[in-house]
């Protein structure tokens, strides 16, 4: 009797569990019906930023399709702005909704759809140019106002072994300066290739030790070489501050920068405009996948980290101004197909999102390219250990192919033992890299500081709206 009332007892304070019914609209935590999901798929559902924590939703077990994964987590995390990633075969993570980041999963998918949508060189050629025209028209390029008449501010020539550095301030639309460097072959003769070296969102952009090297190494190989500034970034923030980086406005003016900087460097009798070539990383790599997409003068493309069908850049100044949706969908491995026919290398790493380059976004490249009987031109070199930069090595399997294709002099920068050599660069301090002089006194006067009126200047208004701290 006695063993009967404790058994009694204990029922009695347990927990009341309601069933769910269609009076309340089934309501119940979607902690519940991920539960469900895990017992029906057999898989772990790891949620280790509480996002789920405290979430209801209607009809959450109704939403569940039991023969379809993906569907099932789609519909129960969907209403909240909640995605998921697969970890592996058996676990799943729950994150944040990014526009710009999906799992390799779903850029699998994305690029067997694209895939079907071209079987054919002539149906690839139609997308192409549709996607070429929406590209430029989303960036807001058909809209630029044109570049304005005055020349070029142009500092003295630092010479140095084999090459030399001037800086530059162009003026790519009124009151709107680009600033960077060029890095020409010296003594120069003739007519040299030219290459445009956008950066990413490394330290400290074009001054840094791995830019500078860069440049420097592709001037002495025989290269005339551009780089420039971010906008927003380095002497750009004598114009627009550092938070303003983050407005989409920022992309066009970072690609309409690499496009005015071409225009003049047409102009000039030592280019030769024929042999031009485009390399960036992280940042700079979108860029590069952008002007070999659209830009015709350029020949031979090396985008570093950043080639991805499944992340497009969480930065909008290479995702803001929506030209991912161009084609009613595309990605940045479509948008360096592009490039194809002309040659490419793609530089990748284990340690970020182009992690799945050689099995996911490369074949898909290379089947591209096959369409023109090129496969040959395209190239993917992989570093699995190494990390998101544009280091050493990704630097030396660059400059080989740039010689290659633009034909440049590859043994002007190796040593007695024929090892590619970097030593002989010089790596300048910050403040000889400048243009406007060490506290901006050399700004012109008419340098354009207002964030509404740069947009005003494209046809359109100023959307982002920023916290104010107190």
């Amino acid at each position: 009797m006695k063993k009967l009332f404790i058994v009694v007892l204990l029922f009695l304070l347990l927990p009341k569990v309601e069933a769910q019914t269609s009076d309340d609209n089934y309501k119940e935590p979607i902690v519940k019906a991920i539960k469900t999901i895990e017992s029906i798929f057999k898989i772990t559902i790891i949620d280790k930023d509480g996002l789920l924590k405290g979430k209801e939703l209607d009809y959450a077990e109704w939403r569940i399709r039991q023969g379809n994964l993906d569907v099932s987590l789609t519909a129960i995390l969907a209403p909240f702005d909640l995605t998921f990633f697969k970890e592996n075969d058996s676990t799943y993570a729950i994150r944040k909704f990014e526009y710009a980041r999906r799992s390799a999963t779903i850029g699998k998918e994305r690029l067997e759809f694209l895939a079907d949508l071209y079987p054919n060189l002539k149906a690839w050629e139609t997308r192409k140019a549709d996607l070429k025209q929406c590209i430029i028209s989303s960036i807001g390029l058909d809209k630029a106002p044109p570049m304005p008449k005055g020349k070029p501010i142009l500092t003295p020539k630092r010479i140095y072994k084999d090459y030399s550095v001037e800086n530059i301030g162009l003026e790519i639309i009124p009151g709107v300066y680009v600033t960077g460097s060029i890095y020409k072959p010296y003594p120069l003769k003739g007519k040299v290739p030219v290459v445009i070296t956008p950066n990413g969102h490394f330290g400290d952009g074009r001054y840094r030790k791995d830019q500078q090297l860069r440049c420097a190494m592709l001037a002495k190989m025989g290269a005339v070489v551009v780089d420039f500034d971010l906008f927003a970034w380095g002497e750009s923030t004598l114009q627009f501050e550092s938070t303003l980086h983050r407005n989409s406005i920022a992309q066009t003016i970072q690609v309409l920068s690499a496009e005015r900087l071409l225009d003049y460097l047409t102009t000039q009798k030592y280019a030769d405009m024929n042999r031009v070539g485009v390399t960036g990383g992280s940042g700079g790599g979108s860029m590069t996948m952008f002007l070999a997409a659209i830009d015709d003068r350029i020949k031979v493309s090396v985008p570093v980290v950043m080639t991805s069908s499944h992340f497009v850049g969480g930065c909008p100044c290479e995702s803001g101004r929506g030209l991912h949706l161009c084609g009613n969908g595309t990605n940045n491995a479509e948008i360096a197909a592009m490039a194809a026919p002309k040659p490419q290398l793609i530089v990748s790493d284990g340690g970020d999102w182009t992690a799945t380059v050689p099995e996911l976004e490369f074949p898909f490249i290379q089947k591209t390219y096959g369409m023109y009987g090129k496969q040959s031109l395209v190239e993917n070199v992989h570093f699995p250990k190494e990390g998101h930069n544009y280091g050493e090595s990704k630097r030396m399997a660059m400059y080989p192919f740039m010689a290659k294709y633009l034909g440049l002099d590859i043994s002007k920068v190796k040593n007695s033992k024929g090892e590619i050599d970097e030593s002989t660069c010089v790596i300048e301090p910050t403040e000889k890299l400048l243009v406007f002089g060490t506290k901006g006194e050399k700004l012109p006067a008419n340098a354009l500081k207002d964030i509404n009126e740069l947009y005003a200047l494209f046809g359109e208004k100023n959307e982002k709206v920023y916290e104010v701290k107190k």
